[in-house]
Order: structure tokens, then sequence, then C-alpha cells
């Protein structure tokens, strides 16, 4: 079969209800005349092979299956020569990573279930590795409250109401990760024309600038493929629920007059009639999506523009963010009025169950890991105020707040203040008291120069570190940093990291020789967790409640981060001091949805929030690079683990 045969079979095979010939000539891009003959030529096939098209007057073509088995036989056939599933010449998903969301997609555009073993031969698999994937699929659309129902000698369907089962079909069916363009999002939707697609685009900045409603690009990007989706959705017969009280409500809103007007201009463009409660879901879209941009508002009027309880949240959380982390950004302006108009949307979100993409989740927890920690934080007051499971994308974005509060702080710090101590003289002191200035300039305040015999005299209120041509004994308040008389590239870097506050901290003296496990045979994260408890407990490391600390943290967000490493900790410092614990596994492990074999448990004393900061810098110079943490895969002792570590420095 050619592709357009293929594609034609696809669409009809996913349809719940005839398609028209109009809807498949979109599907290839070619008039109704030739559709029409490509299903003739189709049928002529199918026929043959278990199954038939049926063409019903005023509402398209219906297929269905008459011999099952002939028909999967088929199946298999075309499926091996690479038209519409993965072979081993048609980019297999070989990973557990790569194959979940293949299998989501695969079942959510099933029609009708799906048996276990054909996606084990799809895929190339044993059905005890499919069945290990499977159970991640069912943890995931647990979270879009859909499920998977099995039954014998059919297989797996999945279940669940039309509004999830769309929200979950926006998240899996399409590639987000490709660029906000017309011509990419008609890649992803063959169902409409590419003037279909441009009269939706339109037709939604339209109306956003026409009713000053503000969306980032990618809300923007999130409501056209969801009116895509609803119209692909209306066509096959399927209808958005919502209960008589949530849609009343949406009436009454803003948002539910432009969702009106956005959806009558889109069924003028496509010729289609969306029922009522369509628009209520476009509506909740808005409603869900909308920013209001006023951020110069002072603090005192924040609570004349918020509602009550958004205020109220957003306090909460700040103020438990401080009890935890202490990381002084309670009374930041900008982040109180920047999170509480976030929250506010976010409210609604909540309420109707709708994900949220977060493309910058990854990017974030890699480069803003205390700011996502303070965010788990803020994640455990919504979901204790609103009773909601609040989801990790969620969690990054309310990051991005937080960090940029901390970010604020740095700067209203002013420059890093340090003393010159030299004992060669005053011509030397005064070279490289202008040396620094003329490197650093408004970066550094160099406060005078000074000789050794004085140092008792000094004052180190007010100095961030020493720079110093002598060796310096004496225990000071301030880190000492040693350059040479003349400095050298060499010197300046060590300045440039106290001036840049990128120090790294000394990662040597947190790893005991007794709490380093290499080369285990572990096959699950929770299995990971109770190993790493069960040898701290017996050494005296942690308490009893340790293990039950770092679930909740699982809970909140997995702290895989990628390149096979993980870094657990409790969700709230449990110990009197800081130790980092290494475990590495002779084998990859599914943690939650990366792969890991790399594990370092992080445990910091409590009341301390400089030690969480500087050891996850370190920390992530580490596990950024996937040369080094292979190299730490290979050590078989705690000597051979060092190396790699002193490597790094």
């Amino acid at each position: 079969m050619n592709t357009r045969l293929v594609a034609l079979l696809r669409e009809l095979m996913a349809a719940d209800a005839p398609l028209t010939s109009q809807h498949l000539a979109h599907v290839n891009q070619v008039t109704t005349r030739t559709t029409r003959n490509d299903i003739k030529h189709l049928n002529t096939i199918l026929s043959k092979n278990g199954a038939v098209i049926t063409s019903l007057r005023a509402k398209g073509y219906e297929f269905e299956i008459k011999d099952d088995q002939l028909f999967r036989t088929f199946l298999e056939e075309i499926f091996q020569g690479g038209s519409t599933k993965p072979t081993k010449h048609n980019n297999i998903p070989d990973l557990p990573e790569e194959r979940t969301p293949y299998l989501i997609k695969r079942l959510l555009l099933a029609n009708g279930y799906v048996k276990l073993d054909d996606l084990a031969d799809e895929l190339l698999i044993s059905r005890s590795t499919i069945q290990n994937d499977i159970r991640t699929v069912k943890d995931i659309l647990q979270t879009y409250d859909i499920t998977l129902e099995k039954r014998p000698n059919y297989g797996l369907k999945i279940t669940g109401s039309e509004l999830k089962l769309r929200f979950c079909m926006s998240e899996y069916i399409f590639d987000r990760s490709e660029k906000s363009d017309i011509d990419i999002f008609n890649s992803q939707l063959p169902w409409l024309i590419k003037e279909n697609l441009n009269d939706i685009w339109d037709i939604i900045i339209d109306q956003i600038r026409t009713h000053d409603i503000t969306l980032s690009d990618i809300a923007i990007n999130n409501l056209f493929i969801h009116i895509a989706i609803t119209y692909k959705r209306v066509q096959s017969g399927h209808h958005v629920s919502l209960y008589p009280k949530e849609f009343n409500e949406i009436m009454d809103k803003k948002e539910y007059k432009v969702a009106e007007t956005i959806v009558k201009k889109v069924e003028t463009a496509l010729d289609v009639t969306f029922p009522e409660v369509e628009i209520a879901y476009i509506a909740i879209h808005l409603l869900g999506t909308k920013m209001i941009s006023q951020t110069n508002l002072t603090e005192e009027r924040i609570e004349q523009v918020l509602d009550e309880k958004v205020y109220h949240l957003t306090s909460t959380i700040l103020e438990r963010i401080e009890n935890k982390l202490d990381l002084g950004i309670r009374h930041d302006r900008e982040l109180i009025v920047g999170l509480s108009l976030h929250l506010k949307p976010a409210v609604n979100r909540y309420r109707y169950g709708m994900n949220i993409r977060n493309p910058l989740l990854h990017d974030i927890k890699a480069n803003y890991p205390v700011a996502f920690e303070a965010a788990i934080v803020a994640g455990m007051v919504l979901e204790e105020e609103t009773e909601v499971k609040i989801e990790e994308s969620e969690i990054g974005y309310i990051a991005l707040h937080i960090g940029a509060a901390m970010e604020r702080k740095k700067l209203a710090t002013g420059p890093k203040r340090c003393m010159v101590i030299c004992a060669s003289g005053a011509g030397s002191a005064q070279l490289i008291y202008y040396k620094l200035q003329s490197q650093f300039g408004s970066k550094l305040e160099v406060t005078g120069t000074t000789e050794y015999y004085k140092l008792n005299q000094i004052s180190f209120d007010r100095l961030d570190f020493i720079v110093s041509t002598i060796p310096i004994s004496d225990e000071l308040p301030v880190p000492v940093i040693q350059v040479n008389t003349i400095l050298g590239e060499g010197d300046l870097q060590k300045v440039e990291s106290f001036v840049a506050d990128e120090q790294r901290e000394n990662m040597f003296e947190y790893i005991n020789e007794d709490i380093v496990f290499l080369q285990k045979d572990l096959s699950s994260k929770d299995e990971v967790l109770r190993f790493f408890h069960q040898e701290l407990l017996q050494q005296n490391y942690v308490g009893d409640d340790f293990l039950r600390k770092m679930e909740e943290r699982e809970e909140a967000a997995p702290t895989s981060f990628g390149n096979l490493v993980a870094i657990p900790h409790p969700i709230t410092p449990q110990t009197e001091d800081t130790f980092l614990s290494i475990c590495t596994l002779q084998k990859p492990i599914m943690w939650d949805d990366k792969r890991v074999q790399f594990v370092c448990l992080l445990s910091v004393e409590k009341n301390s929030s400089a030690d969480l900061q500087m050891l996850y810098k370190s920390l992530g110079n580490i596990v950024d690079d996937i040369s080094i943490v292979q190299q730490m895969l290979t050590c078989n002792t705690y000597e051979d683990l060092l190396k790699v570590l002193v490597s790094t420095r």
C-alpha cells in the first residue's frame, strides 16, 4: 500500500464515527475526487483481508473489521514494511522512557482493545518487559484520571472522561518539542489543511488582542492545538461533559464571551458546528492561562487587585519557604505580585484538572535546584489549601518566580568587598590593588591594603574575603585567597570565582567511605531508598523518619536529573550534619520517567541553606557531564571514585 492509503486506513481505524470525504481529503492534502478513488482502491485490498469500508449517505465512510484474525495478520504485514509503526528499520523505541510515550499514544489512538502480546511484538520486546512498561503507563494515565481497562482475550483499553482524554491527547499525540510555527503545526495536525490552520491561528490572535487577554506563547500554542483537537473529536461524535454548576459559572465569565466569539469564527472557517459545551471548554483554557499584565502594583494594593484567598495563599507559601529554607525573599515585592498573579489563574487549572506544559522544566531543575526545592515547599502548601495534587510542571513555573527573587537579592547586596594583604611592601600591594580594580571594576570593591602584622586590627564585618600574597594560618571569619605578588591568570580566576559567587564547595569533606556503596544489585527506586535508609540508620547518620521524608520529596517531584543521575533527599532537613552518600548500580533502573544508575543522596543539616546551595552547584558540575558519570559508574573502590572526583576540580 502507498502512503496515502496507509494514512486513510490509520484515520479510519482511529475514528469512532463516519468520516466525510472532505475530512479524508484533508488528511492527504488531495481533492475529494482523488480520495473517493483511494477509498475504492483501499476497500478492494481490505475486503480480502478481513475488513471493509462502508459509505453511509450524508454521514461519510465507516470502517469495520469483519475477521479480526485475518485483519491482524494483514496489519502485521504492512507494519513490517514500516508504514505506520516502528520496525527495526524504522526507529523502534529502545529505551523504557522512549517506549512509554509511544505506548500512551498507541493506546489513545486505538479503536478498541489492544493486546499486550501485539504491543510486545510490535516493539520487539518480551512480555515481562512490556508489562513493566505498562505499569509506568498506568501511573502516568492515573494523573489524568484515566484508567487502563484490561479484559481477558481482548487486551487493554483506555477509559476516562472525554475532557481528561483530550487533555492527555494534547500532551502525548503531538510533538510539542518543535518550534511554534504554522508549518510545523501543519505536520502535527494532518486532519486540517494549511488554510484552516492559518484561519484558526489568526482568529485566536485577533480575539486575545481585541479583548486584552495576555497569553504566553506556550499558552497560545496550547490553545491552538486544543481547538484543533476539539474539531477532530466533535467531528467524530465526542463531546466534553461538564457538571451543570461548573457550566453555569463559566458562562458568567468574560472569557466565555471571548471563547464564544472564537468558536463562532472557527465554525465558519471549518464549516462545523461546536456544541455549546465546547465553548465552555475553550473558556477554561482562557481562564487557565490568563496572565494579568499589571506588574507595577505596590505591595499595599495587592489585596485590592487579588482575591483575598489568593493573597492569603501567596503569604502562606512565602512564610513556609522562609521558615524551611531561610532564603531572605519573604518581602520581595516583585515576588509577591508575580507569584500572586501566577496563582490567580492557576486556581482555575487546579479546579478543572487541566494539565499545564512546562518545556523549561528540565533546565529549571538543573540550573535552579534551590529555587525548585523552595517551589516544592510551595506545592505542599497549595496541595493543603486546594486539596489537589500539584504536578511537577506547575512546581517548575513557581520555581522561576522564586529563582528571580533570589537573583534580585544577589544584585541588591552590591559588589563583593575584599582587603589585600601583601608582605613585600606598599608598591606591590598597590599593584595588586589596581590590577583587581581594573579587572573587576564595579563588581569588586577593594577596601584597602595592609601588612600581615596588622591583621588583628582589621574589621571583618563588611568583608567578603581576603586576598593575600602569603599563607595565613590564623582562623579568620572570611575566606582567604592566596595569590602571587604579580597576579597571573590563575590568580585572577581564583578571585573571579569569589566575585561571581561561584566558588566550589569542597565535596570531599561531606563524603565518608563508610557510606559509599558501589556496584549494587538493586532494581527499583523504592529498593534504592530503602537500602540507603537501612545503611544510614545502622550507622547512626539518620533517624527512623528519614525514609518517609525522602518518599515525601519523591511524591512532590522525582529527583532524577537525567544523565543517569538521581539526587534524593528528605523534603526538609533532618540531620545534625551535612553529608553525601553515593550508590552506583550494576544496571540502570527506572526512576519515574528517567533511567538512573548513579545515586547521590544529599542530606543537609537542619537550619542551613548555604550548604544546600553550594553543594548543589558542586553536584551540578558533575551530573551535567555524562562522561564523568560514566567514569564513576565503572569504579569498584572508594579510591577509584575519589580519583574521578579529584579530576573534576
